[in-house]
């Protein structure tokens, strides 16, 4: 059984930054791609980045050149590392993989004030 949990997640100003945290634990982490997704009131949950297990990178054009995801192999954790946040990044952000199914944290809220 996957389990995912997340970190990091608070209040900042507009221009801010925060580093989320997922660690992963149930299953052989350097094997899985990893995502962060968000998802705001009233709004569908949508992708923000992706890590593949080989370390393959891909982000939303709305983070994109603001939001990096990396990953620990060691730790068994991947990270977004959010830099110049916006009010409109406001949401719950979720850590995601999928093996024979898919598997969810319980999210971390990330607030921004303008």
């Amino acid at each position: 059984q996957v389990q995912l949990v997340e970190s990091g997640g608070g209040l900042v100003q507009a221009g801010g930054s925060l580093r989320l945290s997922c660690a992963a634990s149930g299953t052989i982490f350097s094997i899985l791609n990893m995502g962060w997704y968000r998802q705001a009131p009233g709004n569908q949950r949508e992708l923000v980045a992706h890590i593949t297990h080989s370390s393959g990178t891909h982000y939303a054009d709305s983070v994109k050149g603001r939001f990096t995801i990396s990953r620990d192999n060691a730790k068994n954790t991947v990270y977004l590392q959010m830099n110049s946040l916006k009010p409109e990044d406001t949401a719950v952000y979720f850590c995601n993989t999928a093996l024979s199914r898919s598997y969810w944290g319980q999210g971390t809220q990330v607030t921004v004030s303008s």
